[in-house]
């Protein structure tokens, strides 16, 4: 972990380059410290189908869960995800000087118990 997922409406595909925002979320994370760079990942979904506000066809969102692992503290947590929203608001200036856009950041920590995974990328960039 970390795992950044972005839910936006399709919408915004035209206005925002959503791969250049992947990057730059995944370079906050890394510069952060919190995380190893082989557990890192972001990506972005468009929701085709979506009904926002008072339905003007220019409103648009951007929905960002952060989902982590548990350990970290309140501080390391608030740091990490003023950071990642930093990030998004610089890179969604453009929408955000409109009455149109809504961006969100949730971060949110995953229970161990009921969490599985297997990552042969670890073992690989540990080496480095």
């Amino acid at each position: 972990m970390p795992h950044l997922s972005i839910e936006y409406s399709a919408n915004l595909e035209v206005g925002g380059d959503l791969g250049q925002l992947c990057s730059r979320l995944r370079e906050t994370l890394l510069g952060s410290g919190l995380f190893e760079i082989g557990a890192i990942r972001v990506r972005a979904r468009p929701c085709p189908h979506y009904a926002i506000a008072d339905q003007l066809p220019q409103n648009t969102f951007a929905d960002m869960i952060l989902r982590i692992g548990t350990g970290r503290s309140e501080a390391d947590k608030t740091k990490i995800g003023k950071a990642l929203m930093a990030c998004a608001e610089t890179h969604f200036v453009a929408q955000l000087a409109q009455p149109h856009f809504a961006l969100s950041l949730e971060v949110q920590e995953i229970s161990a118990p009921f969490s599985w995974k297997t990552n042969a990328i670890h073992p690989r960039l540990r080496t480095k």
